[in-house]
């Protein structure tokens, strides 16, 4: 019994001077966490990657190539082929859908830009503002071609700063893309192999009931992380057709590239119906405001039956989180990991809930059962 509380009294002291370091180095442990995540990057991108594409592989396995006599060793090969095909055919047409149409919008706001100036002029009036207002704005839009041109002149150094530090992160993405893509497609050409390994090196140093809470664990993440993204991409599908038809029955221009923005967007939790819809809106302006204002109030209508009726009937029961968590788990994604926290932090979080609510329902029956047992016993 000694022992015992020695062992306990221990823990606590280590515990504690634990903890007395890390508030004390708390910024020097947080920047440490930030470069490891950040080093940790391309290949948690690679997971992401992997995984998603892993649901669209199974899905061709299952239902075209068990159909068809192929050697099993050629089913994963035809598969992924199969399922890279499809996402950068995708990714392919959305880009042909969406950059004509903002290069198209960019030069007609170009050129609409007089007529422009002409409106604002033409507004101030009517609201009988001072004309030595008016004209101070128009010498203020004059001017501002200048400023700009001043300003890089005599900021050479901190432009080219600018610029150099920019292009060395376009060129940080992009390397980190191309390691995140290899990454993924060799986890998924070797997973059964790597799955196998994992669960020898578990058994090795953990003992046989750990390995089985592990696994449990790592189940109850596969269910939710699939259906989690079966049922934002069937909910973005959606909500894009129902865009669409509205679009088109309201008479709105660029029916079909915004339809698809908004779709695509919207596999972004929370966030990505404003982003949608301020680009959308911006392409829109730009032919016709009253247009624009229109496709806004629709869109806050859509967003409203989607968010009451769609998201909790196809996405809602598979993840299992509180609208409040969504939102404060989205939040902090995107603070840490931009869009792709965004999109990782809903399973993630709804994985650490599921684990916690099962549990606190475990601890709750234990103790209610000791209860119970107690008071037998006094009777």
């Amino acid at each position: 019994m000694m022992k015992e509380n020695n062992k306990e009294i221990f823990k606590l002291i280590v515990f504690t001077i634990v903890l007395i370091f890390a508030f004390i180095h708390i910024k020097e442990i947080w920047d440490f966490l930030m470069f490891l995540l950040k080093l940790l990057m391309p290949f948690i991108i690679g997971l992401v990657i992997a995984f998603i594409l892993n649901i669209l592989v199974n899905l061709i396995e299952r239902k075209i190539l068990n159909k068809v006599k192929i050697k099993e060793k050629s089913k994963r090969t035809i598969s992924l082929t199969l399922s890279l095909a499809i996402i950068f055919t995708f990714i392919i047409v959305l880009l042909l859908l969406i950059i004509p149409q903002l290069k198209n919008t960019t030069t007609l706001f170009i050129d609409n830009m007089p007529r422009y100036e002409e409106n604002v002029k033409e507004l101030l009036d009517k609201f009988d503002v001072d004309p030595n207002i008016i004209t101070n704005i128009e010498n203020g839009i004059e001017d501002f071609g200048s400023v700009i041109v001043s300003f890089v002149k005599n900021n050479s150094d901190k432009v080219l700063e600018i610029t150099w530090g920019f292009a060395t992160n376009v060129i940080t993405l992009f390397v980190n893309l191309i390691i995140a893509f290899v990454f993924a497609i060799y986890l998924l050409v070797q997973k059964e192999k790597l799955l196998g390994q994992v669960n020898k090196v578990l058994r090795a140093y953990l003992p046989i009931k750990k390995v089985s809470k592990i696994r449990d664990v790592a189940r109850l993440s596969n269910k939710i992380c699939s259906h989690f993204v079966s049922g934002q991409c069937l909910e973005a599908v959606i909500i894009g057709f129902l865009c669409f038809i509205g679009m088109i029955l309201l008479g709105i221009p660029y029916a079909a590239t915004i339809s698809v923005l908004i779709g695509v967007t919207a596999l972004i939790p929370v966030y990505g119906a404003f982003i949608g819809t301020i680009i959308g809106a911006f392409l829109i302006f730009m032919v016709s405001p009253i247009k624009a204002v229109i496709f806004v109030i629709f869109i806050l209508i859509l967003q409203q039956f989607e968010g009451n009726l769609i998201y909790p009937k196809v996405v809602g029961k598979s993840v299992g989180l509180p609208g409040i968590w969504v939102f404060v788990a989205v939040s902090l994604g995107a603070s840490l990991a931009g869009v792709v926290g965004m999109i990782i932090s809903v399973p993630i979080a709804s994985i650490g809930y599921s684990i916690l609510a099962t549990d606190v329902n475990y601890r709750i029956q234990a103790k209610d059962s000791k209860k119970i047992i107690a008071k037998k016993r006094s009777l």
